[in-house]
């Protein structure tokens, strides 16, 4: 992944040039069409993303919860709370996403903790809302 792409995604903005470097080698890209079925619940959880381009639907019980657009992550809850997925992401137009794998996950949690609080952060919201 490159540094230039990471620095434009309001979740890493704030890292400095060697963490973003770090960053860029525990990530990758996934381009993927209309209709893809990004993470389906009750799975267990093996990834985090960070939506780059393109816009996706979040499904529990196959209702409609939310809208997800650039800059919007997922996966995360499966990751650090539950090891199997809350729930289902479809793409809704083609997409371009960051995808870091739990390993790189847990190593950026510990690395990068401005990162690893906003996530959470998001974890606490989104078990509110």
């Amino acid at each position: 992944m490159q540094v230039q792409r990471l620095v434009k995604i309001g979740l890493f903005s704030s890292l400095g040039k060697h963490e973003l470097q770090q960053l860029a080698g525990w990530t990758d890209e996934l381009v993927v069409p209309e209709g893809d079925d990004l993470v389906t619940e009750g799975q267990l959880a093996h990834e985090f993303f960070v939506i780059e381009d393109g816009t996706a639907e979040v499904r529990r019980n196959g209702a409609h919860l939310a809208d997800l657009g650039p800059g919007d992550f997922f996966g995360e809850m499966g990751l650090l709370e539950t090891q199997r997925r809350t729930a289902s992401v479809v793409a809704t137009s083609e997409m371009r996403l960051v995808v870091m794998f739990e390993r790189e996950f847990r190593q950026m949690e510990r690395d990068m903790p401005v990162v690893a609080d906003r996530v959470r952060s998001a974890i606490r919201e989104r078990l509110t809302d």
